[in-house]
Protein backbone atom coordinates (compact mmCIF):
# COMPACT_ATOMS: atom_id res chain seq x y z
CA UNK A 1 0.00 0.00 0.00
CA UNK A 2 1.45 3.36 -1.02
CA UNK A 3 1.27 6.64 0.87
CA UNK A 4 -0.33 9.77 -0.66
CA UNK A 5 1.78 11.41 -3.38
CA UNK A 6 3.22 8.09 -4.62
CA UNK A 7 5.58 7.48 -1.63
CA UNK A 8 5.82 4.06 0.00
CA UNK A 9 5.77 3.95 3.83
CA UNK A 10 9.36 4.07 4.91
CA UNK A 11 9.14 1.36 7.55
CA UNK A 12 6.73 -1.03 5.83
CA UNK A 13 7.82 -4.60 6.61
CA UNK A 14 8.87 -6.74 3.66
CA UNK A 15 6.71 -9.82 3.01
CA UNK A 16 7.89 -13.28 4.03
CA UNK A 17 10.31 -14.32 1.31
CA UNK A 18 12.34 -17.54 1.00
CA UNK A 19 15.15 -15.57 -0.69
CA UNK A 20 17.20 -13.69 1.99
CA UNK A 21 19.52 -12.11 -0.59
CA UNK A 22 16.62 -10.57 -2.53
CA UNK A 23 15.14 -9.34 0.75
CA UNK A 24 18.46 -7.74 1.74
CA UNK A 25 18.74 -6.08 -1.70
CA UNK A 26 15.20 -4.66 -1.38
CA UNK A 27 16.00 -3.26 2.07
CA UNK A 28 19.16 -1.51 0.82
CA UNK A 29 17.31 -0.04 -2.18
CA UNK A 30 14.58 1.24 0.13
CA UNK A 31 17.23 2.83 2.38
CA UNK A 32 18.76 4.66 -0.61
CA UNK A 33 15.34 5.97 -1.65
CA UNK A 34 14.36 7.04 1.88
CA UNK A 35 17.67 8.80 2.60
CA UNK A 36 17.31 10.71 -0.65
CA UNK A 37 13.70 11.64 0.22
CA UNK A 38 12.58 10.59 -3.25
CA UNK A 39 8.91 10.06 -3.99
CA UNK A 40 7.85 7.11 -6.10
CA UNK A 41 6.93 9.51 -8.92
CA UNK A 42 10.40 11.13 -8.81
CA UNK A 43 12.07 7.73 -8.68
CA UNK A 44 10.14 6.58 -11.75
CA UNK A 45 10.89 9.77 -13.68
CA UNK A 46 14.64 9.67 -12.97
CA UNK A 47 15.23 5.95 -13.59
CA UNK A 48 12.82 5.16 -16.46
CA UNK A 49 11.00 2.42 -14.51
CA UNK A 50 7.31 2.82 -13.62
CA UNK A 51 5.98 3.52 -10.14
CA UNK A 52 4.28 0.11 -10.00
CA UNK A 53 7.56 -1.58 -10.88
CA UNK A 54 9.39 0.25 -8.08
CA UNK A 55 6.60 -0.68 -5.66
CA UNK A 56 7.27 -4.33 -6.46
CA UNK A 57 11.07 -3.91 -6.36
CA UNK A 58 11.12 -2.05 -3.03
CA UNK A 59 8.39 -4.26 -1.57
CA UNK A 60 10.43 -7.39 -2.26
CA UNK A 61 7.77 -9.08 -4.40
CA UNK A 62 9.79 -8.73 -7.62
CA UNK A 63 13.54 -8.82 -8.29
CA UNK A 64 14.63 -5.53 -9.97
CA UNK A 65 16.77 -5.60 -13.14
CA UNK A 66 20.47 -4.77 -12.82
CA UNK A 67 19.87 -1.55 -14.77
CA UNK A 68 17.28 -0.38 -12.20
CA UNK A 69 19.70 -1.08 -9.31
CA UNK A 70 22.49 0.81 -11.09
CA UNK A 71 20.17 3.74 -11.90
CA UNK A 72 19.07 4.16 -8.26
CA UNK A 73 22.68 3.99 -7.06
CA UNK A 74 23.72 6.57 -9.65
CA UNK A 75 21.10 9.20 -8.76
CA UNK A 76 21.96 8.79 -5.05
CA UNK A 77 25.72 9.02 -5.69
CA UNK A 78 26.35 5.56 -4.20
CA UNK A 79 28.83 2.90 -5.37
CA UNK A 80 26.81 0.38 -7.42
CA UNK A 81 29.43 -2.41 -7.25
CA UNK A 82 28.29 -3.84 -3.92
CA UNK A 83 24.59 -3.59 -4.84
CA UNK A 84 25.15 -5.27 -8.21
CA UNK A 85 27.12 -8.09 -6.56
CA UNK A 86 24.26 -8.65 -4.12
CA UNK A 87 21.82 -8.55 -7.06
CA UNK A 88 23.79 -11.25 -8.86
CA UNK A 89 23.64 -13.55 -5.84
CA UNK A 90 19.95 -12.80 -5.31
CA UNK A 91 19.18 -13.48 -9.00
CA UNK A 92 20.66 -16.99 -8.81
CA UNK A 93 18.80 -17.96 -5.64
CA UNK A 94 15.64 -16.18 -6.87
CA UNK A 95 15.47 -18.28 -10.04
CA UNK A 96 16.15 -21.49 -8.11
CA UNK A 97 13.45 -20.74 -5.54
CA UNK A 98 10.91 -19.93 -8.25
CA UNK A 99 11.64 -22.91 -10.53
CA UNK A 100 11.53 -25.34 -7.59
CA UNK A 101 7.81 -24.55 -6.99
CA UNK A 102 6.07 -24.50 -10.42
CA UNK A 103 3.20 -22.06 -10.69
CA UNK A 104 0.94 -21.17 -13.62
CA UNK A 105 2.19 -18.31 -15.74
CA UNK A 106 0.56 -15.02 -14.66
CA UNK A 107 -1.75 -13.43 -17.18
CA UNK A 108 -2.92 -9.81 -17.12
CA UNK A 109 -6.26 -9.45 -15.40
CA UNK A 110 -9.16 -7.75 -17.27
CA UNK A 111 -8.97 -4.85 -14.78
CA UNK A 112 -5.26 -4.23 -15.44
CA UNK A 113 -5.32 -4.57 -19.25
CA UNK A 114 -7.48 -1.48 -20.02
CA UNK A 115 -5.51 0.55 -17.45
CA UNK A 116 -2.15 -0.17 -19.10
CA UNK A 117 -3.57 0.28 -22.60
CA UNK A 118 -5.44 3.55 -22.01
CA UNK A 119 -3.38 5.14 -19.23
CA UNK A 120 -2.88 8.83 -20.09
CA UNK A 121 0.46 8.87 -18.26
CA UNK A 122 1.89 5.99 -20.30
CA UNK A 123 0.54 7.45 -23.55
CA UNK A 124 2.00 10.90 -22.85
CA UNK A 125 5.40 9.78 -21.52
CA UNK A 126 7.92 8.56 -24.11
CA UNK A 127 10.09 7.18 -21.30
CA UNK A 128 7.39 4.80 -20.10
CA UNK A 129 6.67 3.76 -23.70
CA UNK A 130 10.31 2.80 -24.27
CA UNK A 131 11.31 1.86 -20.72
CA UNK A 132 13.15 -1.39 -19.96
CA UNK A 133 10.18 -2.51 -17.83
CA UNK A 134 7.74 -2.33 -20.77
CA UNK A 135 10.24 -4.11 -23.03
CA UNK A 136 10.66 -6.83 -20.41
CA UNK A 137 6.86 -7.22 -20.13
CA UNK A 138 6.52 -7.58 -23.90
CA UNK A 139 9.17 -10.31 -23.93
CA UNK A 140 7.45 -12.19 -21.11
CA UNK A 141 3.99 -12.02 -22.66
CA UNK A 142 5.27 -13.13 -26.06
CA UNK A 143 7.27 -16.02 -24.63
CA UNK A 144 4.34 -17.13 -22.45
CA UNK A 145 1.98 -17.24 -25.44
CA UNK A 146 4.37 -19.28 -27.57
CA UNK A 147 5.05 -21.67 -24.69
CA UNK A 148 1.34 -22.26 -24.14
CA UNK A 149 0.75 -22.82 -27.88
CA UNK A 150 3.52 -25.37 -28.06
CA UNK A 151 2.21 -27.29 -25.06
CA UNK A 152 5.10 -26.41 -22.74
CA UNK A 153 4.34 -26.75 -19.04
CA UNK A 154 3.89 -23.70 -16.74
CA UNK A 155 7.25 -24.17 -14.98
CA UNK A 156 9.17 -24.52 -18.26
CA UNK A 157 7.38 -21.51 -19.73
CA UNK A 158 8.26 -19.39 -16.71
CA UNK A 159 11.92 -20.48 -16.89
CA UNK A 160 11.96 -19.56 -20.59
CA UNK A 161 10.54 -16.11 -19.87
CA UNK A 162 13.07 -15.52 -17.10
CA UNK A 163 15.94 -16.55 -19.37
CA UNK A 164 14.75 -14.27 -22.18
CA UNK A 165 14.32 -11.32 -19.79
CA UNK A 166 17.75 -11.86 -18.25
CA UNK A 167 19.33 -12.08 -21.71
CA UNK A 168 17.73 -8.80 -22.79
CA UNK A 169 18.92 -7.01 -19.63
CA UNK A 170 22.44 -8.45 -20.01
CA UNK A 171 22.59 -7.21 -23.61
CA UNK A 172 21.53 -3.69 -22.57
CA UNK A 173 24.13 -3.63 -19.78
CA UNK A 174 26.89 -4.84 -22.10
CA UNK A 175 26.15 -2.11 -24.65
CA UNK A 176 25.97 0.55 -21.91
CA UNK A 177 29.29 -0.57 -20.40
CA UNK A 178 31.00 -0.43 -23.81
CA UNK A 179 29.76 3.12 -24.43
CA UNK A 180 30.85 4.32 -20.97
CA UNK A 181 34.30 2.75 -21.40
CA UNK A 182 34.74 4.46 -24.77
CA UNK A 183 33.76 7.82 -23.28
CA UNK A 184 36.23 7.42 -20.40
CA UNK A 185 39.05 6.51 -22.78
CA UNK A 186 38.32 9.57 -24.91
CA UNK A 187 38.33 11.80 -21.83
CA UNK A 188 41.63 10.27 -20.68
CA UNK A 189 43.24 10.83 -24.07
CA UNK A 190 42.05 14.41 -24.17
CA UNK A 191 43.39 15.12 -20.65
CA UNK A 192 46.96 16.19 -21.55
CA UNK A 193 45.63 18.59 -24.20
CA UNK A 194 43.58 20.40 -21.53
CA UNK A 195 46.57 20.69 -19.18
CA UNK A 196 48.98 21.90 -21.88
CA UNK A 197 48.36 25.66 -21.33
CA UNK A 198 50.42 25.48 -18.08
CA UNK A 199 53.80 26.01 -19.81
CA UNK A 200 52.26 28.86 -21.82
CA UNK A 201 51.40 30.67 -18.57
CA UNK A 202 55.04 30.42 -17.50
CA UNK A 203 56.23 32.01 -20.73
CA UNK A 204 53.97 35.04 -20.16
CA UNK A 205 55.79 36.12 -16.96
CA UNK A 206 56.99 39.74 -16.79
CA UNK A 207 60.39 40.33 -18.41
CA UNK A 208 63.34 41.44 -16.28
CA UNK A 209 63.70 45.23 -16.03
CA UNK A 210 66.35 46.92 -18.17
CA UNK A 211 68.58 49.48 -16.45
CA UNK A 212 70.51 52.22 -18.25
CA UNK A 213 73.35 54.13 -16.64
CA UNK A 214 72.99 57.91 -17.01
CA UNK A 215 76.04 59.12 -15.10
CA UNK A 216 75.94 62.74 -13.97
CA UNK A 217 77.49 64.80 -11.19
CA UNK A 218 75.14 66.84 -9.02
CA UNK A 219 76.41 68.96 -6.13
CA UNK A 220 79.74 67.14 -6.17
CA UNK A 221 78.17 63.65 -6.02
CA UNK A 222 77.88 61.02 -8.77
CA UNK A 223 74.49 59.59 -9.74
CA UNK A 224 73.51 57.02 -12.39
CA UNK A 225 69.89 58.17 -12.75
CA UNK A 226 68.42 54.95 -11.27
CA UNK A 227 68.40 55.50 -7.49
CA UNK A 228 69.37 58.49 -5.35
CA UNK A 229 69.65 56.56 -2.08
CA UNK A 230 72.58 57.60 0.15
CA UNK A 231 72.42 54.77 2.70
CA UNK A 232 70.25 51.84 1.52
CA UNK A 233 72.02 48.55 2.32
CA UNK A 234 72.34 46.09 -0.56
CA UNK A 235 74.27 42.83 -0.39
CA UNK A 236 74.71 39.47 -2.04
CA UNK A 237 71.29 38.25 -3.30
CA UNK A 238 69.67 41.70 -3.37
CA UNK A 239 67.85 42.89 -6.49
CA UNK A 240 66.33 46.12 -7.73
CA UNK A 241 67.20 49.70 -8.64
CA UNK A 242 69.62 50.15 -5.71
CA UNK A 243 71.78 47.30 -6.97
CA UNK A 244 71.71 48.68 -10.54
CA UNK A 245 72.74 52.15 -9.24
CA UNK A 246 75.71 50.62 -7.40
CA UNK A 247 76.71 48.62 -10.50
CA UNK A 248 76.71 51.77 -12.65
CA UNK A 249 78.81 53.67 -10.13
CA UNK A 250 81.26 50.74 -9.82
CA UNK A 251 81.70 50.76 -13.57
CA UNK A 252 82.26 54.58 -13.49
CA UNK A 253 84.95 53.97 -10.88
CA UNK A 254 86.71 51.58 -13.30
CA UNK A 255 85.70 48.35 -11.56
CA UNK A 256 83.53 45.97 -13.61
CA UNK A 257 80.54 44.50 -11.69
CA UNK A 258 79.49 42.34 -14.67
CA UNK A 259 76.21 43.34 -16.27
CA UNK A 260 73.93 46.20 -15.19
CA UNK A 261 71.05 43.88 -14.36
CA UNK A 262 70.03 44.92 -10.84
CA UNK A 263 71.07 41.54 -9.36
CA UNK A 264 73.75 41.43 -6.66
CA UNK A 265 75.75 38.37 -7.69
CA UNK A 266 79.36 37.19 -7.17
CA UNK A 267 80.81 39.57 -9.78
CA UNK A 268 79.13 42.58 -8.16
CA UNK A 269 80.27 41.42 -4.72
CA UNK A 270 83.85 41.10 -5.96
CA UNK A 271 83.71 44.62 -7.45
CA UNK A 272 82.33 46.07 -4.17
CA UNK A 273 85.17 44.47 -2.17
CA UNK A 274 87.72 45.91 -4.61
CA UNK A 275 86.24 49.39 -4.21
CA UNK A 276 86.19 49.05 -0.41
CA UNK A 277 89.86 48.00 -0.32
CA UNK A 278 90.80 50.92 -2.55
CA UNK A 279 88.83 53.34 -0.35
CA UNK A 280 90.27 52.01 2.91
CA UNK A 281 86.97 50.41 4.03
CA UNK A 282 86.33 46.98 5.51
CA UNK A 283 85.96 44.69 2.45
CA UNK A 284 82.75 42.97 3.56
CA UNK A 285 81.19 43.06 0.06
CA UNK A 286 78.08 44.94 1.28
CA UNK A 287 77.05 48.41 0.09
CA UNK A 288 76.11 50.53 3.09
CA UNK A 289 76.32 54.28 3.90
CA UNK A 290 80.15 54.41 3.83
CA UNK A 291 80.40 52.45 0.58
CA UNK A 292 77.70 54.66 -1.02
CA UNK A 293 79.77 57.70 -0.01
CA UNK A 294 82.82 56.17 -1.67
CA UNK A 295 80.80 55.37 -4.84
CA UNK A 296 79.31 58.85 -5.10
CA UNK A 297 82.41 60.81 -4.00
Amino acid sequence: MTAPGGNMPRREALPAEPNPHAQQLAEQLRALKDHGELSMRQLAARTGYSQKSWERYLGGSSLPPRAAVAALARIRGADPVRLLALHEVAAGTWNNSRTSTPAPAPSPSPAEAPESAASPESAASPESAASPESAESDVLVASGTSAAGAGIGPAAGRSLRIALGAGAVALVLAVSSTVLLALRLDAHEDGPAVASPVPAAVTTSAPAPVYTCRIQRVDGLWYAGISRTPDAEVAYGSTGPGVAEAQCLLRRAGISPGGIDGMFGPLTQRAVKALQKRSGLVPDGMVGPLTWKALRG
